[in-house]
């Protein structure tokens, strides 16, 4: 097949050059409204995405084993070709939702998206606040590869899609024309999502598109002002317990849970949830879920 770029590799100098330009821009023109930049949480968020390059190279061996087994076991070829690359873009985008949603609702996929979602900012150096587990995410592209997705494509067009991402992490860009924001993903529907408010948890889970959430009732319009960051925040700027603070409490409920039913439900069930209050323990209430930010 072509060799094709890695698209992340290639904009890392763009990433950096707009997000120092956009600091500029709050020296230039503050705004009250806005949550701008701090020196502390800046750094964390540039350290996030420098270990997240490290990390994805280790991760990459296994997963690349899994998808090329996976793609030599299918009689089925999909070729790299001018309208052929757009088809797979879409159909990694119609994943990359589902993995979004998943890692939203599910605790243990949680605990790695978490990361992205632990500044209290929301700026363009927090597209680069990216988690250091992310071997979680490879199972919702299996049936890509099934289907005859060639691996080295499929790691172009998670590429790309990242890519995309990294502009609708803003609060300098305002609503878009009414067709732009009816199709794409962009900064006021991605502010939805990185906001800590009821109404806008788990919402706006879209890559490229936001027509997948039209279609699956994950959309919410900005109206408020988002609150960033997640409902219980971690306070802390240090580069390793963001990258681990969920796993360590999910390990804590693991050790005090009572029953396999309850370890169970603190891996699988939403970030939330708590076991219920039985009767030996005094009463039969079961804890509302604090859903995920």
């Amino acid at each position: 097949m072509p060799q094709l770029p890695d698209p992340v590799l290639w904009s890392i100098p763009a990433f950096l050059l707009l997000t120092i330009l956009e600091v500029v821009s709050y020296r230039i023109h503050p705004d009250e409204d806005a949550a701008g930049y701090t020196a502390k949480d800046t750094a964390t968020s540039l350290s996030m995405g420098l270990g997240s390059l490290l990390f994805d190279a280790t991760w990459k061996i296994p997963i690349v084993a899994i998808y090329t087994a996976v793609y030599e076991l299918t009689p089925l070829r999909v070729p790299v070709l001018w309208w052929t690359i757009p088809l797979m873009l879409l159909a990694q985008d119609f994943f990359y939702y589902w993995s979004h949603r998943g890692h939203h609702v599910v605790r243990i996929l949680w605990a790695c998206h978490v990361v992205h979602h632990s500044s209290r900012n929301f700026n363009l150096s927090t597209a680069l606040r990216q988690p250091w587990t992310t071997l979680t995410v490879w199972p919702f592209y299996l049936p890509m590869i099934a289907c005859g997705v060639h691996p080295a494509a499929l790691a172009f067009c998670s590429s790309a899609n990242l890519v995309y991402q990294f502009w609708v992490h803003t609060e300098r860009i305002g609503k878009l024309p009414r067709p732009v924001e009816f199709v794409l993903n962009t900064p006021s529907h991605h502010r939805v999502h990185h906001a800590s408010q009821g109404g806008y948890l788990d919402r706006n889970f879209g890559g490229i598109l936001i027509i997948w959430d039209r279609l699956f009732g994950s959309f919410v319009p900005e109206v408020e002002p988002p609150v960033y960051g997640l409902t219980k925040n971690i306070l802390t700027h240090n580069p390793l317990r963001v990258a681990t603070h969920e796993y360590a409490a999910i390990a804590q409920d693991l050790a005090a849970a009572r029953t396999w039913r309850d370890r169970v439900g603190h891996l699988l069930r939403g970030p939330g949830w708590r076991p219920p209050v039985r009767e030996t323990d005094g009463a039969t209430a079961v804890p509302a879920r604090e859903p995920a930010a």
